[in-house]
């Protein structure tokens, strides 16, 4: 026991200026808890944990191990706190029940035009029909796809359907109801009718920034022709990707380079890089300035403030507020004469992050960019002063190889680092993202956001299009490039789920992997693999039911899924199959058995049966009375009145209260999990 402890303590006491970097993972992992947590805790639970860690630090000051301790815990108390705090301070209140169609009237604060032509928008302060529930502060409504682009800030009315928030598709899957919830929107609809604008729009100045946004993206497609290239350099420039088509995106994402389309550290860096270089180019070609005066600073003020402007501009998501972080602290070094530690730069990112907006810790974009930031900044570190010696032969070709194998190398390291996060969250992995990104990256930095910061110059002249030509040339090859490779056999691999445990796991095991410096370090590679090893060790389930009990699906003797409906539901179909890792989508015959023989379908419904047990998915009210009689397992699109022999039954009361239902058989065991298992227990769940 004393050797075990030994193993442990001596590195660790070795490692001792990687202790700090910790402190973020601490504090992510409180906020990761308080997310997990099925309902609200008490405010005092989090103030007291938080009180009582920063009291034992102070008294354990003396004692290295107790002090450490109490640190991790006082910084996890911390991100938890600041996520309860976080969470109360919205106050979005979510719709309960279904409005409509209705009439629906309210303030455009946000547009965006998705894939087809139609727009989304965000009315606030809606009002309906005096005979309806109250509306919500702010809901999304997607208009008719002929409907003209609506003004920001004018009053608008529309026939609509108004939705609560989705939950997630299947128990444990990603919670859109959350993301919604603290983007202040409490419900989502779609409009029956044309919109209509009932006054001028108000110049109440809250709008100004979409407002702008909506004029350089009309600005780009007046310079482009091409709708798909169009909507890709209007997503570089100001963030919004919602009119990039699907295909595009999908051939983008199965080459490995969806990841261009995020802005981040290499857009936010690059921004700034090239108003560095170009003002102190100028600055330097006049003598008595550059002689006079430190045009190094300057030059560092301007890029952190068009890095500050590019991030407001594109609406500062997770990606760009990290990148902006570490991207200022760089440049104020440079301002205070200072040589920051490029681990402690990407803690300190980290820990704003978190702080500043909590809830990014549940979604992709932080896990990603910043696993891919951790783990780039960590092989760098290893292989630094070899790279050193390498830069010191100034012959041509050393540079051109340097480079290419600096892309391959962070392309290689960017991409195993973000391999589970892809997994648990889009369940594929891009296999030839190495190729496409060799040709991608430098033809993104050196041609394509260059033109594109030229056109934020040229825009105000009018002369935007000298720019924008050249940028969708760029991006027109990158979609050539991307469509190759997606062609290419085996290019997006499908996988499996991986388990909320299995991700915690990898994610623990890459920080232990390169947060520390010692030979121990190489541990985190059996943490990855115990994650990693979740995809297979994970159950699937039998049966799945929609939140809206509009689609299901049952597992064949081959373990693929077969659906209720090719049409309904196609989101959740596409989710299901995916988290199955699956691309076909066998579907249910109309009469009949299937091909495995454990479905047997007639007009009124379905029979399933696995094992012992038999489940009857119903179609319609007239199949009951059999089904009640001969299933164990009930499951039903419509509410139920009445007796059923049947030992477990689902039905529509069900699933508005719990949301999407799985079903596992296990022999003579069944278990259900609910989506929702504690209706109302958190605060961006509808209140019942």
């Amino acid at each position: 026991m004393r050797r075990a402890a030994m193993f442990l303590v001596a590195p660790l006491a070795a490692e001792r200026r990687r202790w700090a970097l910790w402190l973020p993972v601490a504090v992510g992992s409180g906020v990761a808890l308080y997310f997990s947590l099925p309902r609200e805790p008490m405010a005092e639970i989090g103030y007291f944990t938080l009180a009582l860690g920063a009291a034992w630090a102070v008294v354990a000051y003396h004692r290295a191990s107790s002090f450490i301790a109490a640190l991790i815990s006082t910084a996890a108390a911390l991100g938890f706190v600041a996520a309860q705090a976080h969470t109360q301070a919205v106050s979005t209140v979510p719709l309960g029940e279904q409005v409509g169609p209705a009439w629906v009237q309210g303030r455009v604060v946000g547009a965006e035009q998705v894939e087809g032509g139609a727009f989304r928008i965000v009315l606030a302060s809606p009002q309906g029909e005096a005979d309806t529930v109250a509306l919500p502060d702010r809901i999304r409504i997607r208009l008719l796809a002929n409907d003209p682009e609506p003004a920001l800030g004018a009053m608008l009315g529309v026939r609509a359907v108004v939705n609560p928030s989705s939950g997630p598709v299947v128990p444990g899957a990603f919670d859109f109801r959350r993301h919604l919830y603290f983007q202040g929107i409490g419900g989502i609809g779609y409009a029956v009718g044309h919109a209509r604008q009932l006054s001028p729009p108000a110049d109440t100045g809250d709008v100004w920034l979409t407002a702008l946004r909506r004029n350089i993206s009309a600005t780009i497609g007046d310079a482009v022709p091409d709708p798909t290239v169009g909507a890709i350099a209007t997503a570089l420039l100001t963030g919004e990707r919602e009119a990039v088509p699907d295909a595009a995106y999908e051939a983008l994402r199965d080459a490995g380079l969806a990841h261009l389309l995020a802005i981040s550290g290499l857009h936010v860096g690059l921004v700034a890089g090239i108003v560095f270089v170009a003002v102190r180019a100028g600055l330097a070609a006049m003598p008595r300035v550059a002689l006079r005066y430190p045009i190094k600073k300057w030059s560092a003020a301007a890029a952190l403030m068009a890095a500050f402007g590019y991030t407001v501009l594109v609406g500062s998501p997770v990606p760009t507020q990290r990148a902006f972080i570490m991207t200022g602290l760089v440049l104020l070094a440079v301002l205070f004469d200072r040589s920051p530690l490029s681990m402690r730069l990407v803690a300190c990112a980290a820990a704003a992050v978190l702080l500043i907006s909590p809830q990014s810790v549940t979604g992709p974009s932080f896990q990603m960019s910043f696993a891919a930031v951790v783990a780039l900044v960590a092989a760098y570190e290893a292989v630094g002063r070899s790279l050193n010696r390498m830069r010191r032969h100034r012959a041509w070709y050393t540079t051109v190889l340097l480079y290419l194998g600096g892309v391959a190398f962070t392309t290689l390291i960017a991409n195993l680092a973000t391999a589970p996060f892809a997994i648990y969250h889009f369940h594929k992995f891009a296999s030839y993202g190495l190729v496409a990104n060799l040709v991608a990256v430098p033809l993104t930095a050196f041609w394509i956001m260059p033109w594109g910061v030229a056109s934020f110059l040229l825009m105000p002249l009018g002369l935007e299009s000298w720019s924008l030509v050249p940028m969708a040339w760029g991006i027109d090859g990158l979609l050539d490039l991307a469509r190759a490779i997606a062609g290419w056999t085996g290019a997006s691999i499908p996988v499996p789920a991986m388990p909320t445990w299995g991700i915690a796991a990898a994610a623990m095991g890459g920080l232990w992997l390169c947060l520390w410096e010692r030979r121990w370090r190489w541990l985190g590679l059996v943490a990855i693999v115990v994650g990693f090893s979740g995809i297979a060790l994970t159950p699937r389930p039998d049966v799945l039911i929609s939140e809206d009990g509009r689609l299901m699906a049952v597992r064949q003797e081959d373990g693929q899924l077969t659906l209720s409906s090719r049409r309904r539901a196609r989101f959740v179909a596409e989710r299901w199959l995916a988290r199955n890792g699956q691309r076909d989508r066998p579907v249910w015959p109309e009469t009949g058995v299937a091909a495995d023989g454990r479905l047997n379908c007639d007009p009124l419904g379905c029979i399933y049966r696995q094992g012992e047990h038999v489940v009857a998915l119903a179609r319609d009210r007239n199949a009951l009375a059999d089904d009640c009689r001969m299933a164990d397992i009930l499951a039903v699109p419509f509410w139920i009145t009445g007796q059923c022999g049947a030992t477990t039954v689902v039905d529509v009361d069900d699933l508005a209260l719990h949301g999407a239902h799985t079903i596992f058989i296990e022999g003579r065991d069944v278990t259900i999990r609910q989506a929702t298992p504690h209706p109302g227990g958190r605060p961006w769940m509808p209140q019942r």
